[in-house]
């Protein structure tokens, strides 16, 4: 078959394809199918219980929807007031809101410092593990690259299919422990093989946690600031988790209930969260700033910037989808407690790197949105920044590549997962199984000879 051949079947196969798989949008109505397990007002579908995570963005009053500010809850505690409990204190607080998400309760100084030896004990990776899966297997995708070294810690693992607390506890902490590793190892192969850069590969270093060994093992000369340490850990502090419901938080609970092991489970979160309508929102912001800057003529121009922004939503500028990225939310109405605090240290950030002006773009934008959105739609319209808008920024300012946004949340978020799988495989047995509607019945088979 020539090349002009194979391209004109394969067209014509996609076209049968698409026509055979898509179904009309009225069916899902008539069937009443509540589509990406939303309710018809805008809640999400109740399919099981948890007590790791909650997200709040509103309530209800006489069946009506009342927006209020957002709280995240980890185990029954607010995020922010475990922000606020470990930065007063001018520590680090990701490991201490691990031990919180895994076991359920606060840790004492004595476990906490127990805990940091065991998470120490285990960040190297197996033995001949970064020459055989990484160095010799570069991807130009570290989520890829990711998802994979997890699948093959299945063969490093004595007894991978053990599904007892004690046994997952033990995979979880190495996960947790090894995935900044994993995430550094896989971008210098990526700008070493694909970039033809130099090769840097730092062994995680003990007692200095996991915000600064990320840090010390993406960068060459291993240096960063206490400022850029404390916002990193606080990026991976409210990205660690966000109620069962999420998109990957979900996915480990249905491939959790099938009993299969922990690296397939967490394999598959890896999976949801590396698609941009998850993971991947804050390169969508990253691209809109680019944007901006070269399209605005003045973007530090409140009103310039406004009319920009009226373009971004008349789909007539950036990607002509009509979307401010980083703005909105599925639960949050009137804020996002990361938002709020990711801010904060977004500017305190900013003006120790000489940055205010792009800080207060971002805050423009936050600003103009609001404003606009209610002159739109009227002024009980609310809509409120999400994370999404100021991480990118952040990891901008922290000289992180792009490419380790998405990694660095999964580096942070798989505390929450591990969490999850274990709150399934311990209290609900049964296997996650939703039903569909069958919308094409009764055709008839036709023999060969006669299609």
């Amino acid at each position: 078959m020539t090349k002009d051949s194979f391209t004109k079947l394969f067209d014509e196969l996609t076209i049968i394809a698409e026509k055979n798989n898509l179904i009309k949008p009225e069916l899902y109505n008539m069937f009443n199918i509540k589509r990406g397990l939303r309710n018809s007002n805008g809640t999400g579908v109740k399919v099981g219980l948890t007590k790791v995570g909650n997200v709040q963005g509103y309530k209800f009053e006489d069946n009506k929807k009342i927006p209020m500010d957002g709280e995240l809850f980890y185990r029954g505690i607010k995020v922010t007031d475990l922000v606020k409990g470990f930065q007063e204190k001018r520590r680090y607080g990701f490991e201490e809101c691990v031990y919180l998400l895994l076991f359920g309760e606060l840790p004492t100084q004595t476990k906490l410092d127990e805990f940091n030896e065991l998470l120490d004990e285990w960040r190297m990776l197996p033995e001949g593990y970064t020459e055989n899966m990484i160095l010799k297997i570069p991807s130009k995708d570290i989520m890829n690259k990711l998802q994979r070294s997890i699948l093959v810690l299945y063969s490093h693992d004595d007894k991978p299919d053990d599904t007892s607390v004690k046994n997952l506890l033990l995979q979880s902490i190495k996960l947790i422990a090894r995935f900044p590793t994993i995430i550094s190892y896989g971008y210098q192969a990526k700008v070493h093989y694909f970039d033809k850069k130099s090769l840097f590969i730092h062994s995680p270093q003990k007692g200095i946690g996991t915000a600064e060994n990320i840090l010390f093992m993406i960068r060459q000369d291993n240096k960063y600031t206490k400022v850029e340490a404390e916002t990193l850990d606080l990026c991976l502090v409210i990205h660690a988790e966000h109620g069962g419901g999420n998109n990957s938080a979900f996915a480990t609970h249905v491939v959790s209930s099938s009993g299969t092991d922990t690296y397939s489970a967490v394999a598959s979160a890896v999976g949801a969260l590396k698609g941009p309508k998850h993971g991947g929102a804050n390169i969508k912001v990253r691209e809109m700033i680019q944007d901006i800057k070269e399209n605005a003529t003045n973007w530090k121009e409140r009103g310039i910037l406004k009319d920009y922004l009226l373009k971004i939503l008349r789909k007539e500028a950036f990607n002509k989808e009509g979307l401010i990225y980083g703005m909105g939310h599925a639960v949050y109405t009137k804020s996002d407690p990361r938002a709020v605090l990711l801010k904060k240290k977004a500017e305190e950030l900013a003006i120790e790197k000489d940055a205010v002006d792009e800080f207060n773009l971002y805050k423009n934008i936050e600003d103009l949105t609001i404003e606009i959105f209610k002159e739109l739609k009227g002024q009980d319209a609310i809509i409120c920044a999400n994370v999404d808008l100021y991480s990118g920024f952040v990891y901008e300012m922290l000289n992180i590549p792009e490419e380790l946004y998405t990694p660095i949340f999964a580096a942070a978020r798989v505390p929450g997962w591990c969490a999850h799988r274990i709150e399934q495989i311990v209290s609900d047995k049964k296997i996650l199984r939703p039903a569909y509607a069958n919308v094409d019945i009764g055709s008839k088979y036709i023999s060969l000879d006669q299609r």
